[in-house]
């Protein structure tokens, strides 16, 4: 593990029960996000022949929870041990592991989706192809991606984060830098989505691998 994941875990460690009251009811009201993961959803209830799916940084596992509920087989995997935990307490029905989106545990072209949302915000713009090129290695062909994430550049330190704290930088990128490097290991970039206000736009990508 790098010094960077450890960081990240570390820090969510610390704030995945506070995270867990929050962030969850956020995703509630974001229709517009909502709306794009039902979009992958059929994708992949339409390509990928019964399949799995991992939602990959997956948090306390509201996201991995609602694809399920879209009737995806979905579980999710997260670095931190706390987020897990948190995770399988919350849906006791659904697995949730401990691990990293750059080394997943399954076989090459094992998987029909793989689902980012809003957990790329770790990763340095110049380390993203490697993460999508073990998206694409796991996914099966014609299988899907999507991500989400927050629009803007440059990483930011916060000291603090859910009022605890916190050792991880958080970035945000151009849509254009986040299609160029899907595109750039194989990924076809089929979808687009930008929405909510200036002060703190969002977007998200919809990707598959060729057939």
């Amino acid at each position: 593990m790098s010094a960077r994941e450890a960081a990240v875990r570390a820090s969510y460690d610390t704030v995945a029960q506070e995270y867990a009251d929050r962030v969850p009811q956020r995703f509630a009201g974001d229709v517009l996000g909502r709306a794009l993961l039902s979009g992958f959803a059929e994708l992949v209830k339409r390509d990928g022949g019964g399949l799995p799916v991992v939602d990959a940084g997956c948090g306390p596992g509201h996201v991995t929870a609602h694809l399920a509920g879209l009737g995806l087989p979905v579980h999710g995997v997260d670095l931190s041990p706390r987020m897990v935990e948190t995770a399988r307490r919350a849906h006791a029905g659904l697995r949730f592991e401990v691990g990293s989106m750059t080394a997943l545990d399954a076989g090459d072209a094992s998987l029909a989706g793989v689902v980012a949302w809003w957990s790329l915000v770790h990763t340095p713009p110049e380390e993203l192809a490697a993460v999508f090129a073990e998206f694409r290695r796991v996914l099966v062909p014609g299988g899907h991606v999507v991500v989400g994430f927050r629009v803007g550049s440059g990483p930011r330190s916060p000291r603090r984060a859910y009022g605890l704290p916190v050792s991880y930088e958080f970035h945000r990128f151009a849509p254009e830098r986040v299609a160029g490097a899907l595109a750039g290991v194989g990924l076809e970039v089929d979808g687009r989505l930008m929405w909510g206000g200036e002060a703190d736009p969002s977007a998200g990508l919809l990707a598959s691998r060729p057939t």
